[in-house]
């Protein structure tokens, strides 16, 4: 398997051209542990890229090991395929024939938590609590077995801890079908807003109210297949959802 993305002594993440906002500054963060929390705790990112000139967004799974994020997809998928993978001889020109890396793909990826609803006296300061993760870097193709074995396990893991250990993993037609893309945790930013309104103070004494809705994740209890076996019970893991 390649070397993974080594960890970095520094807590926090080099702030770039492209990870400091032009608004609202005070609420970028570049703490690591923040960053890997926040990407920790959601499931579904969004992968941003351009194609044919314009731009798309993806809402994908995905999942992280260490300094890395994994995002999987039909091997069918445009982005996927766009990420290449290593180059060979008698590949495009500028390929070499010790298996270089191919370019890969520029991408964004976002991920965002809504934790409150804030209401304040005016329409125009109304806002949410959040707590958002942006990447920017190279996507590429992953096409080492042993890391893609470990890609595709982080993403379940991702979804549900355990899980990758109590099912069937893929079986050799599955991973032909299945293409998995790398981006390296380098180019990263967060940011958070917390806290109620911010009204002005001439309106502070309307009569309307004000402060914050919170929201907050929640899971019902886990619905059986239809055709599950009666003698297979719920493991631990899904109880303390």
């Amino acid at each position: 398997m390649p070397e993974t993305a080594p960890p970095s002594a520094s807590p926090v993440y080099r702030p770039t051209a492209r990870t400091v906002p032009t608004r609202s500054k005070e609420r970028a963060v570049y703490d690591r542990d923040l960053v890997h929390a926040i990407l920790d705790e959601a499931y579904i990112c969004h992968l941003g890229f351009v194609r044919e000139g314009a731009p798309v967004v993806l809402p994908t799974l995905y999942g992280r090991v260490g300094e890395r994020l994994y995002v999987h997809g039909s091997t069918g998928s445009r982005p996927l395929r766009m990420a290449g993978g290593p180059r060979g001889a008698g590949e495009q020109a500028g390929a070499g024939s010790d298996g270089t890396e191919a370019p890969g793909l520029a991408v964004c990826l976002t991920v965002t938590h809504v934790d409150g609803l804030v209401l304040a006296r005016s329409a125009f300061h109304h806002s949410i609590n959040y707590r958002s993760v942006v990447v920017h870097g190279i996507a590429r193709q992953v096409t080492d077995a042993e890391e893609r074995r470990v890609a595709l396990d982080a993403i379940v893991e991702h979804v549900v801890p355990g899980r990758s250990y109590d099912s069937r993993p893929a079986n050799d037609r599955e991973l032909a079908a299945t293409a998995v893309i790398r981006l390296d945790l380098d180019e990263v930013s967060a940011k958070v807003r917390a806290g109620g309104p911010i009204d002005e103070p001439e309106d502070v004494g309307l009569p309307h109210w004000a402060g914050v809705v919170p929201l907050a994740r929640g899971y019902d209890a886990p619905v059986p297949a239809d055709d599950l076996d009666p003698t297979v019970v719920l493991p631990d893991y899904l109880s303390v959802l």
